[in-house]
């Protein structure tokens, strides 16, 4: 659609064609005789990023800006999330070449007309059936629906997280307060049962010299 829209506003829509379907234009300029494997300054270059070689299978194209040695610098609308941009390609997809160029030529010489249809067409827009009745349980796919269960969630866990850490610190208290432990009372032994030393002998003391 830029291609066409550009080349309308430059007043060449009738050498460049206006399709918004990309293989119907590669097919006009098939038709119109000036389709070609070379690329050269101003021609369309139509890619299939498959790999293919078709133009059935063309799903993007653009303008050649300029040739340098096997690759393309190229001017690209609806490219890497961006309106408008500026590409250096290799010619690894490239399908083929459509040349305004030789569509002009032709037209003033009066073999062609810019008018003539296209080899290709849009495929045909499929059919649907109708959607089922609603059901009670659809609410269960919403997004408000998931939202609840994801509040309920981090709630659940979070109590969850905060009775294990109250838990944890009781157990650190515990283990941190100080033990006591209380020594066994000496056994005494009864009276009867306490042997008295043997009577010191007269005399010297054991520890005097004689």
């Amino acid at each position: 659609m830029f291609i066409a829209w550009a080349a309308d506003k430059a007043g060449i829509g009738q050498y460049v064609g206006q399709f918004a379907w990309t293989p119907s234009h590669a097919a006009w300029f098939i038709k119109q005789g000036a389709w070609s494997r070379t690329p050269e300054p101003g021609a369309l270059v139509f890619y299939d990023w498959s790999g293919g070689k078709s133009y059935k299978g063309v799903d993007h194209v653009g303008i050649v800006e300029k040739v340098e040695g096997s690759k393309i610098h190229t001017i690209e609308a609806n490219v890497d999330k961006v309106w408008l941009k500026r590409k250096f390609r290799d010619q690894e997809k490239v399908v083929g070449y459509g040349l305004p160029r030789v569509v002009k030529e032709k037209m003033a010489a009066g073999e062609i007309q810019a008018t003539e249809q296209p080899t290709a067409y849009a495929p045909a827009l499929r059919s649907y059936p109708e959607p089922p009745a609603s059901s009670p349980f659809d609410f269960l796919g919403t997004p408000h629906f998931l939202l609840a269960c994801m509040v309920i969630t981090t709630v659940v866990v979070s109590f969850r997280l905060a009775g294990r850490r109250r838990g944890t610190h009781r157990r650190v208290l515990s283990a941190a307060s100080p033990i006591t432990w209380s020594a066994p009372a000496p056994r005494i032994p009864p009276d009867d049962l306490i042997e008295e030393p043997p009577p010191r002998p007269k005399g010297k003391r054991p520890y005097e010299r004689v």
